[in-house]
Formats: C-alpha cells, structure tokens, sequence
C-alpha cells in the first residue's frame, strides 16, 4: 500500500499528515501504520500521525495518533498544522474556520506572509476542564485539584490538573532545568490516579506574562512541544495565582513560543507557527 504523507511540525512537535480527502486507509490497521511510520529508524520518524478529514460537523476534521498506536483526542501543535493543510491545499477557501477534535470543534484563523502560505495560525481552544472526574482523575467527584499534593517515587509534588480535551498534570519548579521531566514523567503518566494516562508538565513561572515549559505527552515520551499542555499551563498559573487571567502569556517551550491567552469569556486562545518539512510516500 503506497500512503502519501506531508511531514510537518508545530515548534518541534512533528507528524506525519495523511490526507483522507485523497487517500483510504483501513480503519483495522490505523495504529499499526503510526508505530511504523513514527520509528526514526525503520520509518518516518514523528511524535505520531495525523489523518486530516471530512467531518461532516466541521469543515474538516482531525484524528491523532500517538507514536505508540494510542489515539489521542486533541492536540494544539496538530490543529495549527492541520489548519496550514487545510488552507493551504484548498481543503477550505476561507481564513476562519472549524476543525473537529474527538475532544470538541475549534475555530482556527490562519495568517499568510508575503508569499501566501500560512505563518501563523489562531485557535479559540475552548474552555478548560477543571473537574476532578472529567480529567479525568481519581478522587472525590466535583471537586478541582489546584496545588495539590501528589506523592509518588518517594517524592511529594504539589500538582494542578486540567483538561483541554486530553489529561494534563502541572506542577510548578523554581528552575525549569532542574525539572525531573524524565524520571517522574514517564511514572506520572501511567500512574492508577489518571485512568486514562495524563500528560506532565513542569512549569516556571518566570513573570505575570512568562513561563518556561516543558513536557512528558502520553503515548509519546519528551516531546519540543504541546499545545494543549501550554494551554493548561497557562491555566494552571492563573488558578495558582501566579499571572492574571485576560494577559497573553508566552509560553517558551524546548521548540519555541507560544501565545497564549485565557480571556474573560473562559476561552483559550493559542497562537503559534506551523511548518512544513517534507512529503512524499510511505509503502506499508
């Protein structure tokens, strides 16, 4: 089976696009095509794959695939892309659009440079998930876990936890640097509290308008960025009072910056780059 793919990436965090407006793929052997084509050394080598779609909800939809064959249900990085795609190969003919997530439909905006391809695109994520059972995590149902503290590995940490349409666990450190990303990360992931896996952020709150960020993704291990994790985090620092909610925030992550915005209507909005790297076909 010849599968023809655009490789692209949102500050690092890179995939594999198929588009499924030109191409069929067998619903049976989705994650096995995402572990082969993500193997760096037998494969594409990616973070996982994403199928761009019909959907008849949106005017396009997108699927995610982690590197390990989980499906995934939102992923900020991945909707920038999908909308650089989706503008750009005439998917849509118009610079606002919808995207349709398992998790939820975004509004994305898309921003050309001079020679008429996208540079920048605006997502309205939607609002936060903070209730313990919709992370979902284990514990008393209706309650939020702000600054909680979470022993595990012999180590107590004080965590946040927030959803974008996918798991997220903040926790807050005097120096980025210093962040037990890949000890404590690949634990927490996994952990019985999070039913359903979770995605760990270690985050630095440098001022009211600053945060470095760095992140262990489910299903993916230490990736250059997440924008769904951003946007928790950013969360996260608000809740923690830590920046004010309504300021944009640059969120520097190891692949770049993001902006990052809770506005007062409850709505995130995220604004970042989207690149193209390469296409070509893939035989499975």
């Amino acid at each position: 089976m010849k599968i023809p793919f655009t490789k692209m990436h949102g500050l690092g965090n890179n995939y594999i696009y198929i588009d499924l407006f030109q191409t069929e793929l067998p619903e049976n052997r989705l994650s096995e095509l995402a572990i082969n084509m993500s193997n760096q050394n037998t494969g594409i080598g990616s973070d996982g794959m994403i199928l761009i779609h019909p959907a008849g909800k949106a005017d396009v939809g997108m699927r995610i695939f982690n590197k390990d064959g989980s499906e995934g249900m939102n992923c900020g990085n991945g909707l920038r892309c999908t909308a650089k795609y989706a503008y750009e190969t005439g998917i849509v003919d118009k610079k606002e659009f919808t995207i349709q997530t398992k998790a939820n439909i975004v509004w994305a905006t898309v921003k050309e440079n001079n020679e008429q391809k996208v540079n920048e695109v605006t997502i309205d994520m939607g609002a936060p998930i903070l209730q313990r059972e919709q992370i979902p995590m284990l514990g008393e149902a209706g309650t939020t876990v702000i600054n909680e503290p979470f022993e595990v590995a012999d180590k107590t940490l004080h965590v946040t936890a927030v959803s974008m349409g996918n798991p997220h666990v903040i926790t807050m450190v005097d120096a980025i640097d210093d962040a037990p990303l890949t000890t404590l990360g690949p634990v927490i992931e996994k952990d019985e509290r999070f039913p359903e896996g979770v995605n760990t952020e270690f985050i630095e709150v440098v001022s009211d308008e600053e945060i470095h960020f760095r992140v262990w993704e489910r299903g993916s291990g230490v990736t250059e960025a997440c924008g769904t994790g951003a946007c928790a985090a950013v969360v996260a620092a608000t809740l923690n009072k830590k920046v004010t909610k309504g300021k944009k925030i640059v969120v520097h992550l190891a692949g770049g910056d993001l902006i990052i915005e809770w506005r007062e209507d409850d709505h995130i909005w995220m604004t970042g780059g989207a690149e193209t790297i390469a296409s070509g076909v893939f035989y499975a």
